[in-house]
């Protein structure tokens, strides 16, 4: 008999074989395995007295918080579908996707019950709203009291197969409403099996969940960590200092995060030094790092650096940049450069990338194309939007939207996103290469690089950047800078000077606001709308 594959089976096994362990940690607070089961099972037993069940979808909007890491299993013993909530967005996108879900019950956050109110009276499914570290002037029931009065005995777990839906992630939207992607109990799990296998996982891990929860289940980290009984530690703020004292206190083995976020700690280190003892890999999902960051990590942190790529309609990791055994005898500067790529595929994962014609490009490092996919991990499609998801998924391949090139071994390098590819001339540019350089300039501290127009050229990079404290450097002599380290084709012709980037939650630069400001300070509305 085939048993299906459900993600309630991973806390199953961290319960049986290490129950007395504490595991999942907090600022002030720990749980064992076992008493992490209880809670989820009286969070079970309460949503289903709320006359929650089957295929209710449950919303959370929470940082990184023991009550968020309860919540998935909690909900999939009813059967639910889990709702995370991006905790950087406006009201307005709230009630679009609190309406668009049917989101049954919400979950919500003291910190962030603010975002939700003015939108309160508008929600037309949520019947219940619950609230995480409740104080008394909010007029909404608090979790810990409710809490406290579920049965935490064994849950009669709704009837599900492998194929059911168990998460629905909305992804950002830039030219509409954002998009549902629907993740299967088997897109989790056969992708947690990939990715616990090549990121090394066990139970001697102490996780720090640096990445947020509703950031593709924080790259599904609640549920392979749990299967190997590791430890997870919850931030509900992860600033470097916080990350530090975690790696101190706590023995932190391994983190997932944005490059952004790395680069903070980098930062951090410079100037406090602190004194880590334990080995540490620090896994890296989002837009391409820089190879100066590889070599940063490795040398001056002295942690292992391992670069993923992927996104939330493939569950989400479809390749690791990890340096194959037969490849190391090659110079070490080389290394950290395949390193700071995408890499190669997953196991269980088929990755190629293809020109317009659907045709491999060549493996020279040059001819670029879009990333195509497929795998178990592979969405069952975007809710409610057939039509997306025909788009997106063609001949039984995930179109992802990103271009890349692949090096002579085979490792997919990627370049740039299809709308932020740099037309200059005739000749594509791609800004992650020419931020890459301007990272080496000793005064940057951050760069997003984005085309602009030009009468000659059609568009040209022109980069938005952060300085570094007490550091200086002129437009011109960073224009001169990229054109000794780029051909000059690719060197910026232009340079802002800002105090921040624009990031999403997880620390991604979100480029569609450096666009628009850019058409703002010229008075008019741009192309440039993705």
């Amino acid at each position: 008999m085939n048993v299906p594959l459900l993600l309630n089976q991973f806390l199953d096994r961290a319960v049986s074989l290490y129950g007395d362990k504490k595991a999942i940690l907090s600022e002030d607070r720990a749980f064992t395995y076992s008493e992490l089961n209880e809670r989820v099972n009286r969070l079970s037993d309460g949503l289903r007295k709320l006359g929650a069940g089957k295929g209710d979808r449950i919303a959370y909007l929470a940082p990184n918080s023991i009550e968020m890491l309860e919540g998935f299993y909690g909900v999939f013993q009813i059967g639910g579908v889990m709702v995370p909530l991006n905790i950087r967005l406006k009201p307005e996108d709230y009630l679009f996707i609190l309406n668009h879900s049917e989101s049954k019950v919400l979950f919500v956050d003291q910190d962030l019950y603010h975002l939700i109110m003015p939108v309160k009276d508008k929600l037309e499914t949520v019947k219940h709203i619950i609230v995480h570290y409740k104080e008394e002037s909010t007029p909404e029931t608090g979790y810990d009291d409710w809490l406290a009065l579920q049965s935490p005995d064994a849950f009669e777990r709704e009837k599900l197969e492998e194929d059911d839906v168990c998460s629905l992630l909305y992804t950002s939207g830039t030219t509409g409403n954002p998009k549902g992607v629907m993740l299967t109990h088997r897109n989790n799990y056969l992708h947690a099996l990939s990715t616990m296998h090549h990121l090394r996982v066990r139970d001697e891990d102490v996780l720090l969940h640096v990445l947020p929860m509703f950031h593709v289940n924080g790259w599904g980290s609640p549920f392979y960590y749990t299967a190997n009984g590791s430890s997870q530690v919850c931030l509900r703020k992860t600033t470097p200092e916080a990350i530090f004292h975690a790696l101190e206190k706590k023995g932190v083995t391994i983190m997932h995060m944005a490059p952004t976020v790395l680069n903070s700690l980098l930062q951090y280190y410079e100037k406090n030094v602190p004194a880590i003892e334990q080995e540490v890999r620090v896994v890296i999902a989002g837009s391409a790092p820089p190879p100066a960051f590889v070599t940063r990590v490795e040398k001056e942190l002295g942690w292992e650096f391992i670069q993923v790529y992927g996104m939330t309609e493939s569950s989400p990791l479809s390749t690791i940049s990890t340096v194959r055994s037969h490849l190391k005898d090659l110079p070490l500067n080389e290394q950290y450069r395949m390193k700071a790529k995408a890499g190669i595929s997953m196991i269980g994962c088929e990755v190629k990338v293809v020109n317009d014609y659907g045709e491999e490009v060549a493996h020279d490092g040059t001819e670029i194309g879009e990333v195509v996919t497929r795998s178990n991990g592979v969405m069952k499609g975007y809710w409610k939007n057939e039509e997306a998801t025909m788009e997106t998924i063609r001949d039984g391949w995930l179109h992802t939207g990103d271009m890349a090139t692949v090096d002579q071994y085979g490792n997919i390098d990627i370049v740039d996103r299809k709308k932020d590819v740099i037309i200059s001339g005739g000749e594509n540019i791609s800004s992650i290469e020419v931020e890459g350089a301007l990272y080496e300039h000793p005064a940057v501290l951050e760069a997003a690089v984005i085309a602009v127009p030009h009468e000659k050229w059609g568009e040209t990079p022109h980069a938005y950047v952060v300085l570094r404290e007490n550091e200086n450097v002129s437009e011109k002599g960073l224009i001169a800078f990229s054109r000794e380290k780029l051909a000059h084709f690719k060197a910026i012709t232009g340079v802002t000077f800002v105090k921040e980037l624009p990031k999403t939650a997880s620390g991604k630069i979100q480029k569609v606001h450096l666009r628009n400001e850019y058409w703002e300070s010229k008075g008019t509305a741009g192309r440039f709308v993705n």
